[in-house]
């Protein structure tokens, strides 16, 4: 039942505790421990909102950023990851494999504040051997959800 109630909340955490019994045939208290459980053991870790910033009138930058490091002995990746992740402007920190080893999404204002940050914050760091910034120009589908819905073609057919 663990499995099913976090793939459902994991589509949408706001459904209700009731719905959630109802679908997976139980009652609430028993969804609601399970909950608290999943919280409390660390495995459910947030909720969140996904927004369609360009939709607002709020400037926002994102920007994915490759990081090239020298691991740390007996610490590995752990301790710049955590370097990194510590920055407030940093919205993940992830290991990764290929051509470089931790990817890095930030948000900033602008294009230049972010670039300011790579180069004055990030690539500074100590055990930091190079970087590479992506910048995201438009989000097509973000954790599941497409934000371009495709326009419907309402041209009349004509036929001879």
């Amino acid at each position: 039942m663990r499995e099913q109630i976090l793939q459902l909340i994991e589509k949408d955490s706001r459904i209700s505790m009731k719905e959630l019994a109802v679908m997976l045939g139980t009652s609430e208290e028993i969804i609601a421990n399970e909950i608290a459980s999943m919280e409390n053991e660390g495995v459910i870790c947030g909720y969140h909102t996904l927004i369609d910033w360009e939709k607002t009138n709020v400037e926002k930058v994102t920007a994915l950023i490759e990081v090239r490091v020298t691991p740390q002995r007996e610490q590995g990746f752990d301790r710049i990851a955590e370097r990194i992740y510590n920055y407030p402007e940093v919205q993940s920190v992830y290991l990764i494999s290929g051509g470089y080893d931790l990817l890095v999404i930030l948000e900033g204002k602008t294009l230049r504040e972010v670039s300011l940050f790579v180069s004055n914050k990030l690539s500074t760091l100590d055990n930091v051997i190079s970087t590479a910034t992506h910048f995201i120009l438009r989000k097509y589908k973000d954790d599941g959800t497409i934000f371009q819905k495709p326009e419907k073609d309402e041209r009349i057919l004509m036929t001879p």
